[in-house]
């Protein structure tokens, strides 16, 4: 996994790359490197208003641009500023199906001067595929990320 780090050090120190291009180098290397990983993307705070926005993502295209708080898994993190694991998404009340395919799901929040401003969110094709390694990597980089924001 260390290997995997210093790869996405690497394009989030890129200085010839915007924000957007890098978030978007990063979501297409998971979605390379962890074969669990099916869809891949952020969502951030929009302005002032308590709903998420799609950013970059990489994986089958999604009507969910734009996920007021509260709603799906996505909205509850944006709320409960806990990282959320969905082993099953079939046993989830409040979930917001993007894709059939989809069988579990884990959001991990962002913050930046402590304020939750946006997350990851990764779905994946096969039912409780998240590790404990999955889940370090993922607050290491939205960690990583918050400092580029």
């Amino acid at each position: 996994m260390s290997e995997l780090k210093k790869r996405l050090s690497f394009i989030l120190e890129s200085p010839k790359h915007n924000t957007e291009e890098k978030l978007q180098k990063v979501c297409a290397l998971l979605d390379q490197e962890i074969s669990h990983f099916n869809w891949t993307g952020f969502y951030f705070k929009n302005g002032d208003k308590n709903e998420l926005k799609l950013g970059p993502y990489v994986g089958a295209e999604t009507d969910h641009t734009i996920i007021p708080y509260g709603k799906g898994i996505c909205g509850q993190v944006a709320v409960s500023n806990e990282t959320f694991i969905v082993p099953d998404v079939h046993l989830q009340d409040n979930y917001l199906s993007c894709s059939i395919d989809t069988k579990a799901e884990i959001v991990v929040p962002i913050f930046k001067n402590g304020e939750n401003v946006g997350q990851i969110d990764i779905d994946s094709h096969t039912i409780d595929p998240f590790t404990k390694e999955d889940l370090e990597l993922l607050e290491w980089l939205c960690n990583e990320v918050s400092k580029i924001l």
